[in-house]
C-alpha cells in the first residue's frame, strides 16, 4: 500500500469531519488515504478509498496499520462515554506497537482546551483521560487538533458535510430564530470544516508537532455573528431569546448525574459557550497558523456565506 515517496495516512471511525480531511488527501499527490470503519460505506466505495473493517481492538487496528504501512493515525470517533477511552486506548497502543504509524491525532475538534480543558464537561470525562495518557506516552508523537465551532452551522445542511445541531448551535436556520446563551457578547471562534481539513492534512506533511494545534477562521460573539446573518440576507430574526449564564449552570449542576443524556449534553454545550470556551487561543492560533498553515486562506463567516451562494457544496 502506497509508494516510498507517499506517506499512508490511517482515518478511523470516519464521520462527517473526516469526510473533509479523506477529500484533502484524494487530492494531494504526497499522501494515500485508507480508512478504518466497523463497516463498508458507499462514500468511501464511490471514491476508491480503501476500507478495512475493524471492531477497533488492539490486534485489529495493529494488524491494519501493519499491512497498509500507514505512517500516521487520526481519529475522528464521536461517543461521548467510555466507549471513547477505551477505543482510543487501544488506538495508541496500535501506533505503539506499530513499525510505522508514530503519528496519532485524537478526535477533538474544540476550543481552548488548554484554559480549559473540562469544557465542554463530557470532554472533561472523555477526551482529558486520553490526553493525560498521550502525555505519559514515548515512541509516539501526537497532537489535539481544536477549531471551536463548525463554521458549516451557518450554512443550510446540503452545503456540507457537517450535519445540523440546532440543540447545540443557537441559530436555526429553518425557523430563522436565534437562542443566544448568555448575553451573547462572550468570545467564540468558528472554522469552516473543509478548512480544518486542509489544516489536518498539512499536519500530516509537517516535521514536527505541538501538542495542542488550533485553527480558527473567525473570532466573535453570537451577537455579532447574528447581525453578520441577517445583514447578509436583508432579513431580521424572527425570534430572538435569551438563555442567563444563572439558568444554564443551574441546569448543568442538578443533571451532572445524567452526563450521557443527549439533552444534558447540549446543555453542557450551553456552558462551553458560555464560558468563552470555544474561542482558541488568538495569538497562539496566529503564530500556528504561519507555522503550520501558510497556504490555506481561513474564511471568516461572510466570506462563508458568500461562497454558500456561488458552489453548490463547500
Amino acid at each position: 500500500m502506497g509508494s516510498k515517496s507517499r506517506q499512508v495516512i490511517a482515518l478511523a471511525a470516519v464521520g462527517c469531519m473526516g469526510k473533509y480531511v479523506c477529500e484533502e488527501l484524494l487530492a494531494d499527490d504526497r499522501f494515500d488515504v485508507i480508512v478504518i470503519s466497523r463497516t463498508r460505506q458507499e462514500w468511501f466505495t464511490n471514491r476508491s478509498i480503501p476500507i478495512y473493517e475493524s471492531d477497533y481492538s488492539l490486534p485489529s487496528v495493529l494488524s491494519i496499520l501493519e499491512s497498509t504501512r500507514a505512517t500516521t493515525l487520526i481519529s475522528f470517533l464521536n461517543v461521548n462515554d467510555g466507549r471513547f477511552i477505551t477505543i482510543h486506548c487501544a488506538f495508541i497502543a496500535a501506533c505503539l506497537a506499530s513499525t510505522n504509524c508514530k503519528r496519532f491525532m485524537p478526535s477533538e475538534y474544540c476550543g481552548n482546551i488548554e484554559a480549559f480543558p473540562d469544557r465542554p464537561r463530557f470532554y472533561g470525562s472523555t477526551r482529558e483521560p486520553i490526553r493525560k495518557v498521550l502525555r505519559g506516552v514515548r515512541g509516539l508523537e501526537w497532537t489535539l487538533l481544536e477549531c471551536g465551532w463548525f463554521m458549516d452551522y451557518f450554512l443550510k445542511p446540503e452545503k456540507s458535510h457537517m450535519r445540523p445541531v440546532p440543540d447545540e448551535f443557537p441559530i436555526d436556520l429553518d425557523k430563522w430564530t436565534v437562542r443566544i446563551r448568555g448575553t451573547g457578547d462572550e468570545l467564540q471562534s468558528w472554522t469552516l470544516g473543509r478548512e480544518v481539513g486542509k489544516a489536518a492534512v498539512e499536519l500530516c506533511a509537517a516535521e514536527k508537532w505541538e501538542p495542542v494545534t488550533y485553527v480558527v477562521g473567525q473570532w466573535g460573539t453570537f451577537n455579532e455573528a447574528v447581525k453578520i446573518m441577517e445583514d447578509f440576507y436583508e432579513r431580521p430574526m424572527l425570534k430572538k431569546t435569551y438563555t442567563s449564564a444563572n439558568e444554564i449552570r443551574f441546569f448543568v449542576q442538578a443533571n451532572l448525574h445524567n452526563e450521557h443524556e443527549y439533552q444534558v449534553q447540549a446543555l453542557m454545550c450551553d456552558e462551553f459557550s458560555i464560558d468563552g470556551a470555544t474561542a482558541c487561543p488568538e495569538e497562539k492560533t496566529k503564530r500556528q497558523r504561519e507555522t503550520f498553515f501558510k497556504d490555506i486562506k481561513f474564511s471568516s463567516i461572510k466570506e462563508v456565506l458568500q461562497k454558500a451562494e456561488e458552489v453548490d457544496f463547500l
